[in-house]
């Protein structure tokens, strides 16, 4: 939120630095995130003087320049050549002096230097008002009042102003704050705490007053829940044209572009007291009525920003005496009952709606306006129609409007101000020291906070309606201590603590993996819970029934809770890969939401994507790519680290992989991998293979912790290591030889490894070889050559009976 220390000024008579201001807003609360100097004209007409034209005679080379002397108030004039149709003798003109600064429209600068125009000196410039950035004409040189002194500094002239913008991470809390008056209200109580009481001085609205009761409109009201509050009253023989240029410099400074009187006093007093306006053309309005309801679903409503939109039937409709809509309540006005240049009359607006159906409709129509922002968060009801009345004041003074009815002020059901009771010790206790009950008096007066009543234990407090956020005992210690400042509070340099004991293994179970994978080159993501619907759509194992809706999605990005943490992963992958990180490996804990007749259920995931080469690029590495069977040694080792073992592998039916495996102990499922199909990656824009792991946690979690490790001494023997190569049949697999080798031999067998297989020229169709190697060892003696020629001639023969194989 941006805030206009000049506007602030308007409220108290501050004169400290904004660097200083701006850290106490900060203590306040009100974090300044930064401070922008701004100018109500780009350089602030720095070296631009008036001047006087005393001679002006023809350029002798040039049929369309003169050449001029201009007395700037300097003992010598200048001689400045012009271009300009209209310069004469005796103008009071505006004059760039050399190494003035000036900008274009686009805010791009030149500097204005002595120079030669066809072979005459040139000693400033004489300045058309576009050339200043006071307008856009530029059909000749600006001519001033003959009244303004020789010298006169222009930014004196055109009232030039410097301003000080501080830029406020205002949290969704603080609703009182979301205006000038309400920073400067708050300004005022740290200032006041700061020994410098300053008046706060609020706009006057004494003068408002009923012209003539020529055009009444009628208010109707259909639910007091939806629009606590609603206020109007009709202005006519309005002159729509261009804002003074007070109100456009303040309207500049914060960011918002003028439009015209009507439109900018509306938005004036938004930003001056935090109340959202609205005007409509009251001769755009059928029946001299407004009504306030909702309307049937499905109905077309064109917007400001022309774009038609379908109203859902809880939005909250301003709408003339034919129920036509005018304007998307508290949100966003309508293209056929706005304020025009042919507008001559008009009826404002000024309303409390319920922030949580302003909010819906906004989030509903994707739109986020400045009205919007501010009724969700809930405004200041008692102010409605004292900034009705500041609006209505200034329409007045500035479009020479006449008012011309009475307010008509829906209000059936006051809201009363809270009444909370402070006790003394509970804020000596939640403060951590015991601040004098004088000065908490003094702080909660300077807060508007009324004092009811008071005992020795505490005080009867009776909160103001526009502070929202303070209904509890907790909320006025909080408000208390801001004021007092937190960095006032004493601490002490001795630290207490309280050592625990941490029996969450599980946390344990995770660290230990997570350091593992970060080890093999990991990084850990962790991505939003929320993510898109249409996502259920890639996978027939995703049900659209059991997605979990958000009843108000932030976005239709956000609009139900994960089933699976693949898509948002692939996210993460897509994001890098489009910025030139080719090479990946992420790991993710988290969980996966479901909704199964009426029941929520939500399971715990560990997630490995993996894409790219393996090892970074380096002059003395092959890079070799990421595939399958490189994730399959990650999961196994993952495993393994957790004593996991002598799983069985089985094809996945999941059909987000065009090739994949189940790793299941017993009938416990507890991993599924596989490479992801080229279909999903290209709704993700990715262009290269990515291999995928889902753990199902709650399953290696309970299985991890009923893993036994056994210790043994080293044997004392040599181990012998024997290869057979085999010729077998394509569809044999390695875990066939691993089971029947350690059938075969189950005392002095200790490890069998696959380390080489070859398909191709020179063996029979349909065949191919494997080497594999044998470890023996016996842990009581060494073995002798007869012992282990016969053990390899049993795992010969078990392999040609059972295999088929045959000995190359």
């Amino acid at each position: 939120m941006k805030i206009s220390y000049n506007w602030l000024q308007q409220f108290l008579h501050i004169n400290w630095e904004p660097v200083k201001t701006g850290e106490l807003l900060t203590d306040l609360g009100l974090e300044v995130e930064g401070i922008e100097t701004k100018e109500s004209v780009k350089g602030s007409l720095k070296g631009v003087i008036v001047g006087e034209v005393l001679t002006c005679i023809q350029h002798p080379n040039a049929d369309r320049l003169k050449i001029t002397t201009v007395d700037i108030g300097t003992e010598n004039p200048l001689q400045i050549v012009c271009g300009a149709p209209n310069v004469a003798v005796g103008q009071k003109v505006p004059v760039a002096t050399i190494g003035t600064m000036l900008y274009d429209e686009k805010g791009v600068g030149f500097k204005i230097k002595k120079g030669k125009i066809r072979g005459e000196e040139s000693h400033g410039m004489i300045c058309a008002e576009d050339e200043l950035g006071l307008g856009k004409s530029h059909d000749g040189i600006m001519v001033l009042s003959d009244e303004i002194k020789i010298g006169t500094l222009a930014s004196e002239v055109f009232k030039v102003e410097t301003d000080h913008i501080f830029e406020i991470g205002l949290t969704p809390n603080r609703s009182d704050a979301m205006s000038h008056y309400g920073v400067a209200r708050d300004l005022r109580a740290g200032l006041i705490q700061n020994d410098l009481k300053l008046e706060l001085i609020s706009p006057s609205v004494s003068n408002f007053h009923v012209d003539e009761r020529t055009l009444r409109f009628d208010v109707e009201v259909d639910d007091k829940e939806l629009v606590p509050r609603y206020c109007g009253l009709t202005i006519t023989d309005v002159k729509v044209k261009e804002s003074p240029e007070w109100i456009k410099n303040r309207l500049k400074a914060i960011g918002i572009t003028p439009k015209n009187n009507i439109v900018d006093i509306t938005n004036y007093v938004l930003h001056e007291l935090g109340q959202p306006l609205h005007a409509f053309d009251a001769q755009k309005v059928k029946g001299n009525k407004i009504k306030v309801k909702t309307l049937k679903a499905g109905t077309k409503f064109t917007t400001l920003d022309e774009v038609e939109r379908e109203l859902s039937s809880e939005d909250i409709m301003i709408c003339d005496d034919d129920s036509n809509p005018l304007c998307l309540a508290g949100v966003f006005g309508g293209l056929n009952s706005g304020v025009t240049q042919n507008t001559t009359s008009i009826f404002l607006e000024s309303a409390y709606f319920n922030p949580v159906s302003i909010r819906k409709s906004a989030k509903r129509h994707g739109l986020n306006t400045d009205a919007s922002f501010r009724f969700e968060r809930g405004i200041d009801i008692n102010k409605t129609e004292y900034a009705l009345k500041r609006a209505a004041l200034l329409i007045e003074e500035y479009a020479e409007g006449k008012l011309a009815s009475d307010i008509s002020d829906f209000y059936p059901t006051k809201i009363e101000d809270f009444q909370v009771f402070l006790s003394y010790t509970n804020a000596y206790r939640l403060i951590g020291q015991e601040i004098p009950k004088d000065t908490i008096k003094n702080i909660l007066a300077s807060l508007e906070i009324k004092i009811n009543s008071e005992t020795e234990g505490g005080l009867g407090l009776t909160i103001p309606s526009y502070r929202t956020d303070v209904q509890r005992e907790a909320d006025i210690i909080e408000e208390i201590l801001r004021v007092y400042g937190y960095n006032n509070i004493e601490y002490s340099y001795k630290l207490n603590t309280s050592i625990s004991f941490d029996s969450n293994n599980d946390t344990k179970i995770e660290n230990i993996v997570a350091n593992q994978l970060s080890a093999l080159g990991f990084n850990e993501t962790m991505a939003n819970s929320l993510t898109k619907a249409d996502y259920t759509k890639l996978s027939e194992n995703l049900n659209e029934e059991a997605n979990v809706v958000m009843l108000n999605p932030l976005s239709n990005d956000l609009g139900v809770m994960r089933q699976s943490l693949l898509f948002s992963g692939l996210e993460s992958v897509s994001y890098n890969l489009n910025r030139k990180n080719n090479s990946l490996k992420f790991y993710e804990f988290g969980k996966s939401y479901h909704k199964y007749n009426d029941k929520y259920q939500e399971d715990k995931h560990l997630t490995l994507f993996v894409t790219g080469n393996r090892t970074k690029d380096s002059w003395n590495t092959v890079s070799k790519t990421s595939d399958f069977f490189y994730l399959k040694g990650i999961i196994t080792a993952i495993l393994s680290r957790l004593g996991i073992e002598n799983l069985k592998n089985s094809p996945t039916k999941n059909d987000i992989f065009s090739e994949g495996l189940n790793l299941s102990l017993g009938k416990i499922k507890l991993v599924e991998f596989g490479v992801i199909k080229n279909g999903i990656l290209k709704e993700f824009g990715i262009k290269q293979a990515v291999v995928f792991a889902d753990f199902n946690w709650a399953s290696i979690l309970k299985l991890s912790g009923n893993q036994k490790i056994k210790v043994s001494d080293l044997s004392k023997f040599p181990s012998v290591k024997r290869d057979l190569a085999l010729l077998l049949d394509s569809k044999t697999e390695f875990k066939d030889i691993y089971n029947l080798a350690f059938q075969s031999e189950r005392s002095l067998l200790k490890e069998v490894d696959l380390f080489d297989v070859y398909e191709g020229e020179n063996l029979p169709e349909g065949k191919k070889s494997y080497a594999i190697s044998f470890l023996l060892q016996d842990e009581t003696k060494t073995l002798a050559d007869n012992q282990i020629d016969k053990i390899m001639q049993n795992l010969q023969q078990t392999f040609e009976k059972n295999l088929d194989a045959v000995l190359r």
